[in-house]
């Protein structure tokens, strides 16, 4: 589940909650205020003391280091497992150094060292030995690969599992899962969860969401049920895949791996940085593009629910960096890695192509990764007009457009990019994909200063 120095994110986090309940509770201790004495070791372990109604703290402690599942301990009275304190606990640790940090193994207080012992069944000297080198599993290679052999036989049980609710779906008819409810859902992605699946999870409470979401919500569920079905299928039949494919479906269905490309050091330009928030959690999207590389990338930051993440970078600046990408087909994540000054102001944009394009970009991309939502894309030359009820982004040049998402034409920054253009070509940043565009930034003619949409 995890690797020596590398933290968890707060979906990877809200993913193991046994329900809603737990998630949204959880979420409401993932800030400091009720937790003290927290702490982290090398080799995995996270404690801390959550405030409680009663005379004395609840104590809480969490072993992330065994790929087989995490386990957890807790003072609290609750049977669930992982508790809200837990759960509170993995996104304060999740948040960074500055919230949970790491500390000597000796630093670790009794009552968290006294569990991890019982739990690890040997010494902590033992321990400690085991975790040297390049990371907790490292010392015995096919201890790993049995972990790992039993996590990959979970997830098939749950995508067999998952496959058969869909099959038992479409045969008493879409119309059965609006009287069904939530809950049915929950249930099911509480399995996959079980399953150690947290990426199809996420996916089956999406169902439970569209499921009587209003007009043409049978049509929206049967889309997603099958892209669900294919990343199903994809998991069953994994070996049959190319390895780039065969790597973007373990991380859709939840395998994550800390980046594994080499770092490309480049200067990169912050076109884009948006939050987008639900009850849960704060997920910061950070675009960067790479003015020498020609790269486009995206940056990760997450905080929990009313938290907004640690990373902020201003868009339009350039800053000297390192960025190692992850594995996969069409992957365009990557994590940030040393930074060698601050941003600075830079004049360069990305080349920018016409609508046609980059609706082909689009189309190209769901080749490597079928469930692709948009791709990064800088349109050059188009001018905001309106469409009806909506608008649209239409070249200048030519008789083609791309439709504005719905998102996009509630958000104030279609108003920044109507103002801007004057009914004049402009530079658009966005996000192309299968709901339409969404603008992110713009720049006018000119050497003029980058304008965030968002």
């Amino acid at each position: 589940m995890t690797q020596q120095g590398v933290r968890w994110t707060t979906d990877q986090v809200l993913a193991l909650a046994p329900d809603a309940t737990s998630r949204k509770a959880g979420s409401k201790l993932g800030a400091a205020g009720p937790w003290s004495g927290t702490g982290s070791s090398e080799e995995g372990a996270v404690w801390g003391l959550c405030r409680s109604s009663g005379s004395g703290p609840y104590r809480t402690v969490v072993d992330v280091a065994d790929a087989s599942g995490p386990a957890y301990t807790c003072s609290c009275p609750s049977r669930k497992s992982p508790c809200k304190h837990a759960l509170g606990l993995l996104l304060l640790w999740s948040g960074g150094e500055g919230a949970v940090r790491a500390r000597a193994e000796a630093h670790a207080p009794d009552w968290a060292e006294r569990w991890l012992a019982a739990r690890r069944g040997r010494t902590r000297g033992e321990e400690g030995a085991a975790a040297e080198g390049s990371g907790a599993g490292s010392a015995d290679p096919e201890a790993a690969r049995r972990r790992a052999e039993r996590r990959a036989e979970r997830i098939t049980v749950g995508a067999a599992e998952l496959e058969q609710r869909l099959a038992d779906l479409l045969r008493s008819g879409l119309a059965t899962a609006g009287r069904e409810g939530y809950g049915l859902w929950e249930e099911t992605a509480a399995r996959m969860v079980d399953a150690q699946a947290p990426g199809l999870a996420a996916r089956v409470r999406e169902l439970g969401a569209l499921a009587g979401s209003g007009p043409g919500w049978p049509v929206r569920l049967l889309e997603e049920c099958a892209l669900l079905h294919l990343l199903d299928q994809g998991w069953l039949h994994r070996e049959h895949l190319p390895a780039a494919l065969a790597a973007t479906v373990r991380t859709r269905v939840g395998l994550t791996r800390p980046p594994d490309g080499p770092p490309l050091r480049d200067d990169w330009l912050v076109l884009a940085q948006y939050d987008v928030s639900d009850p849960k959690l704060t997920t910061r999207r950070i675009w960067l593009h790479g003015v020498a590389s020609d790269r486009t990338a995206l940056v990760l930051s997450y905080g929990p629910a009313g938290r907004a993440p640690d990373l902020n970078l201003p868009v339009g600046l350039a800053l000297d960096a390192e960025v190692s990408a992850y594995s996969g087909a069409g992957q365009r994540r990557a994590a940030l890695g040393e930074q060698f000054g601050p941003p600075v102001p830079t004049a360069v944009r990305p080349a920018g192509v016409t609508t046609a394009e980059a609706a082909a970009r689009y189309g190209s991309a769901l080749r490597d990764d079928p469930w692709l939502e948009s791709v990064p894309v800088t349109l050059d030359g188009v001018v905001p007009t309106p469409d009806g009820a909506s608008w649209q982004l239409a070249d200048a040049d030519g008789d083609t457009a791309l439709p504005l998402t719905p998102s996009a034409t509630a958000r104030p920054g279609l108003w920044r990019l109507v103002a801007l253009s004057g009914g004049g070509p402009v530079t658009v940043f966005g996000e192309c994909g299968h709901r339409g565009f969404t603008p992110l930034t713009a720049w006018p003619p000119g050497p003029a200063e980058a304008v965030p949409l968002c």
